[in-house]
């Protein structure tokens, strides 16, 4: 796990594709898994990097989200535990392609 973690939850799609787009743009920082459907339109994404660039990257991506939509919740937990990472969602393990 990195040395940080940070989740965005918007009420739509649009919002969160719109944050996270700047959270990718204005740090450096990786998302961790799919992007999650909460239920009633909230949906979250997880990304993962240093606690400056995490935290600055969720900064932009709240700026970014609620210039569009709503932003429910953003948050950053530094040094996270390694027993979290069995919370976290994961991205699944690529696919190769069969050579023909």
């Amino acid at each position: 796990m990195k040395q940080a973690i940070g989740i965005l939850e918007t009420k739509g799609l649009t919002a969160l594709i719109t944050g996270t787009d700047a959270m990718l743009k204005s740090a450096d920082v990786q998302i961790t898994g799919p992007v999650k459907n909460v239920g009633s339109a909230m949906v979250s994404v997880t990304v993962e990097g240093n606690v400056a660039a995490v935290k600055a990257a969720i900064e932009s991506g709240v700026e970014a989200a609620q210039a569009v939509g709503e932003v429910l919740s953003a948050h950053v937990i530094a040094r996270p535990s390694e027993s979290l990472a069995s919370v976290i969602p994961q991205a699944p393990a690529a696919k190769s392609r069969a050579s023909k």
